[in-house]
């Protein structure tokens, strides 16, 4: 690459770094090249499509925060402190940070790294899922498929309520914690959990809303 589109590159990554954190992975690519001041046309040259630039820019980033998320909650002595720090943190993310709100929500499943990323945090999620059931913690017929629809419609909650009620995904996983704790007696519910791709489909969906 020629020093001039390494620098171009640069202003680009920067730029998307900073929009996307700013409003999510949809924000218009002909925004990013005006802030990097570059034509629209050399964004593309050097990146080729959306899913692309996320990649580079934003994959390595919510990784880390995904990681650290549930490193953080396996490290808890008491499983059932250790689910509620995870969901909390990660709906706090969604609530704070637009880009990874989106990154959790597998919005882009033409990013194979951000995908990969999601295929990971799902994993860790289901080991602290499990972790807290097998402490009797968490009611047992709860899914790893059910806490990642909870992100998603959390997200949505979080976006609509930014400006006008920015708190009131707080109270919503107040609910949710409460409601999987296996301190009362509980009936196994009579619907079945949804698979992973109606799970995936549904949170596209949330996420394309106006």
């Amino acid at each position: 690459m020629r020093a001039d589109a390494q620098r171009n590159a640069e202003k680009l990554r920067a730029a998307a770094a900073e929009l996307f954190q700013e409003r999510g992975l949809q924000v218009p690519l002909k925004e990013i090249a005006r802030r990097a001041g570059v034509s629209h046309g050399t964004l593309y040259n050097l990146f080729g499509t959306r899913e692309a630039l996320i990649d580079e820019v934003v994959a390595g980033l919510a990784a880390d925060r995904l990681d650290e998320a549930a490193e953080h909650a396996l490290s808890f002595e008491e499983a059932g402190e250790g689910f509620a720090y995870y969901i909390e943190r990660i709906c706090e993310l969604q609530a704070t940070d637009p880009a990874v709100a989106d990154v959790v929500s597998g919005r882009f499943p033409a990013a194979e790294c951000l995908m990969a990323i999601c295929s990971q945090a799902q994993e860790a999620a289901t080991r602290i899922i499990e972790r807290a059931q097998l402490a009797g913690a968490v009611r047992p017929d709860f899914t790893g498929e059910d806490l990642l629809l909870f992100f998603g419609t959390n997200a949505s909650l979080a976006r609509a309520g930014a400006d006008t009620a920015p708190d009131a995904w707080r109270r919503q996983v107040a609910f949710l914690l409460q409601g999987l704790g296996t301190g009362t007696a509980q009936e196994p519910l009579s619907i079945a959990p949804l698979t992973p791709q109606q799970v995936y489909e549904v949170m596209g969906r949330l996420a394309s809303a106006p």
